[in-house]
């Protein structure tokens, strides 16, 4: 999906060039006016005003950025609106000065007018804020709204990967396998293991909305590590800890499974296969770390049956939390490890 014209980086920058370009071209464009017939000898401050508009002009260009890129975020942004105000006038008060000592510098015989000052400057420096705050609000709205397209279309492109793979044909063949192991020797472990099995079938097919509890998302990790557990029996030592938060928070649906599923589909063919899985969550911030041993020569790489795969669940991270999230991926010594750490609203 191509982004619309105006978002692109190219067309942004020319239109600031084009804005500032006619910002500080209009004394001259005004020249004619100025002179009013009279000649160039006749204006012995000529040169001087347009270096006093081309230094003024330098000053509200930083002023006009510095209001976009820090006083709105930081304070209109976090309703600071009494610091806001302050901000705007110590940024007037300091164009006040600058104009002071620009006009003493570039204008020779005359004496410099507070009150001509804010005659001349005020009107000006008002439309500069306003043409910030209107850059910044719009500016924000089309990189949301991209947001918004981006999220959804990866919703959608996920969507079926989540039904089709998220848990591998070949995990189901070989429980079911198992299963068939547990009737012929009519264990009491058969109904418990259709239990878990028909609970983690009916979570992928219809509990997989935009936004699902944390304690369902847990309660399917545990299942699926529960028939994994009774596959491999005492060939793999599984150490799964999963804490149960008090509060009731949400996550995207089926975004840990993936580092599971990565676990024992790596992390099973050695003679000391070990997996260890622990999630907690503390001052709203869930932490999520999956180890499994993996051989010294062994490539960790993900093939098509193993889910959606760890590089798209990053890309998966990236638009869906953003900066409240962090993810660091490790190989030391034997072990292959995955850390997650989520904000959680």
């Amino acid at each position: 999906m191509s982004n619309p014209w105006y978002t692109r980086k190219w067309v942004a920058i020319s239109l600031h060039v084009l804005f500032w370009s006619l910002i500080f071209a209009f004394p001259f464009i005004l020249r004619p006016l100025m002179d009013n017939g009279k000649p160039r000898a006749h204006n012995p401050n000529y040169n001087g005003f347009y270096y006093l508009s081309i230094a003024g002009n330098l000053v509200r260009l930083v002023i006009f950025y510095v209001n976009a890129y820090l006083f709105i975020p930081l304070l209109i942004y976090r309703k600071r609106y009494a610091g806001y105000v302050a901000a705007l006038l110590g940024a007037l008060g300091a164009l006040l000065l600058l104009d002071r000592l620009f006009f003493q510098l570039f204008i020779e015989g005359f004496h410099y007018n507070v009150w001509s000052f804010f005659a001349f400057n005020l009107p000006f420096f008002l439309f500069v804020i306003v043409a910030s705050s209107a850059f910044r609000v719009i500016k924000d709205r089309v990189e949301e709204t991209q947001r918004n397209k981006e999220r959804e279309t990866e919703n959608l492109r996920t969507e079926l990967a989540f039904l089709r793979s998220q848990v591998s044909p070949h995990f189901m063949f070989n429980i079911m396998n198992n299963m068939v192991a547990l009737a012929r020797k009519k264990s009491d472990l058969l109904e418990p293991s259709l239990i878990k099995l028909s609970s983690l079938l009916r979570y992928m097919l219809y509990e997989t909305a935009e936004r699902v509890s944390l304690q369902k998302e847990i309660e399917y990790l545990q299942s699926y590590i529960d028939l994994q557990r009774q596959r491999f029996g005492s060939h793999v030592t599984i150490e799964a800890s999963l804490e149960i938060p008090d509060q009731a928070y949400e996550i995207e649906p089926m975004l840990l499974i993936p580092f599971v599923e990565n676990a024992f589909k790596h992390g099973t063919g050695s003679a000391q296969s070990h997996i260890s899985i622990e999630l907690s969550v503390e001052n709203h911030l869930l932490r999520f770390t999956v180890r499994n041993t993996v051989e010294d020569n062994q490539p960790v790489a993900k093939d098509g049956t193993s889910g959606i795969g760890l590089a798209n669940v990053q890309r998966r991270l990236a638009l869906l939390y953003g900066e409240k999230h962090s993810l660091l991926i490790t190989r030391k010594d034997n072990w292959f490890i995955a850390t997650l750490q989520i904000v959680l609203n």
